[in-house]
C-alpha cells in the first residue's frame, strides 16, 4: 500500500467557507451567528469535491489511503472564543467524518481540536473523545501555537498540553503538530509559519524531556521537519550543549517526519540525514503548492515521484509509504486489518 499521512479538506463545498464567515461576523454582531443547522451540504456534494480532486490525484499517483483533517489553515484558532473553535471543530471534524464513511477504503479521519489561546488544552478532550470513538479517528493535529504566529503558548514540553497527551496516550493514536493561519504579517502563512513552526517544535522537543513522562507518546513534525535535516549538525551540537543524551536516543522513538518536501534534492537530504522508520510518506495534496514545476513537467506536491527516484530498496520504500505509517499510527493499522489489508 501507499499510505499518505498528510491530508486535508481543503476542496470543501462553498457553503462551508460561507457559513464560518458568518460565524466570525456575528463575532461583532451576534444577530449573525449561524445555526449548525444552517450549514447542509449532501453526500452528493461531498462527493463532487473529492472525486474530482483528492480521490482523483490518489488514483493517478498510485495512493491507496489519505489520513484525512480539516483544512489547516482554516483552523484559525485565534479566531473568537473556546465556544468559536469548539463549533468550527465540531463542524469540519464531522465532514471528515462523513467523508471517511463515503470512502471508507481511501480516506481516514483525523481530528482537529479546538484550541483557543489561553484557555486549557483539556477543554479540548469532549471533541477529541468524540472523534475518536465515534467517527474512528486515528489521528489528530496539534497546533503549538494558537494565537496565530505570535507564539504565546507554553512549550510543547509544558506540563499545560499534558492533558491532551494523556489522552493521545490512551487511545493509541499520534500528533501531527500542525500550526493555522499566521495573523503575524512578518510570517507568511505557508512559506514562514508553517516551517517555523516545524523547526520550532523539534527544539523545543531538543530542549526538554517530555517522552521521559510519555514514552509511547508519537509525534510528527510535518513538512519534512521544516529546518531540521538540512541543519541536523546544529541540532546534535545543541543538544550536546544542553547535556542531551544524543538525538537518536533523546528523541528518535517518538518524534517522526512526513516528505511533504517539494523537490527531489529537499527529499535525498531527508532521506540520507533521517533514519528510514522515522519518515513517513505523505504529500499535503491539494494545499499550499498546487502548481506545476517547470523544471520537471509533474506538480510540487507528487511526493510519491521523488521517493520513486531516490535510490530506495524495495524494503526502504515499503517502510516509508506502508509499514511505517502502520507503525505510528496503530488505529490505522487496526482499520486496514479490519478491511482485509
Amino acid at each position: 500500500m501507499i499510505i499518505d499521512i498528510h491530508g486535508h479538506y481543503t476542496t470543501a463545498p462553498n457553503a462551508l467557507g460561507e457559513w464560518r464567515d458568518r460565524q466570525v461576523a456575528a463575532l461583532q454582531d451576534p444577530a449573525m451567528a449561524p445555526r449548525r443547522s444552517d450549514l447542509e451540504i449532501s453526500d452528493d456534494e461531498l462527493r463532487e469535491s473529492i472525486e474530482a480532486n483528492q480521490l482523483w490525484l490518489m488514483d493517478e499517483r498510485g495512493i491507496d489511503l489519505t489520513v484525512f483533517s480539516p483544512r489547516a489553515s482554516f483552523m484559525a484558532h485565534h479566531v473568537g472564543s473556546f465556544e468559536t473553535s469548539s463549533e468550527w471543530a465540531a463542524i469540519c471534524n464531522e465532514l471528515c467524518y462523513r467523508i471517511s464513511r463515503l470512502y471508507p477504503g481511501r480516506f481516514a479521519p483525523a481530528a482537529m481540536l479546538p484550541q483557543s489561546p489561553g484557555v486549557d488544552p483539556a477543554t479540548c478532550i469532549p471533541e477529541l473523545a468524540r472523534c475518536v470513538e465515534e467517527y474512528g479517528a486515528v489521528a489528530l493535529n496539534l497546533n503549538p501555537d494558537p494565537s496565530g504566529g505570535h507564539w504565546t503558548a507554553p512549550p510543547l514540553t509544558d506540563r499545560y498540553w499534558y492533558p491532551i497527551y494523556e489522552k493521545m496516550v490512551e487511545y493509541g493514536i499520534p500528533a501531527m503538530v500542525h500550526v493555522s493561519t499566521s495573523v503575524n504579517p512578518a510570517f507568511h502563512t505557508t512559506g514562514a509559519h508553517y516551517l517555523n513552526a516545524d523547526t520550532t517544535a523539534f527544539m523545543q522537543l531538543i530542549q526538554g524531556n517530555l517522552f521521559a513522562d510519555f514514552p509511547t507518546l508519537k509525534l510528527v513534525i510535518p513538512h519534512g521537519g521544516g529546518a531540521v535535516p538540512y541543519h541536523w549538525g546544529r541540532f546534535r551540537g545543541l543538544a550536546m550543549a544542553l547535556h542531551k543524551p544524543p538525538l537518536e536516543e533523546h528523541l528518535l522513538d517518538n518524534v517522526f517526519f512526513d516528505t511533504c518536501v517539494y523537490h527531489q534534492p529537499g527529499v535525498d537530504l531527508l532521506l540520507e540525514v533521517i533514519p528510514t522508520q522515522n519518515i513517513l510518506f505523505a504529500s499535503e495534496m491539494i494545499g499550499a503548492v498546487r502548481d506545476i514545476d517547470p523544471w520537471t513537467g509533474h506538480h510540487f506536491d507528487d511526493t510519491a515521484r521523488y521517493l520513486d527516484d531516490a535510490g530506495l530498496d524495495e524494503a526502504e520504500l515499503g517502510a516509508i509509504q506502508e509499514h511505517n505509517a502502520r507503525a505510528v499510527y496503530p488505529r490505522l493499522d487496526a482499520l486496514l486489518k479490519q478491511q482485509g489489508r
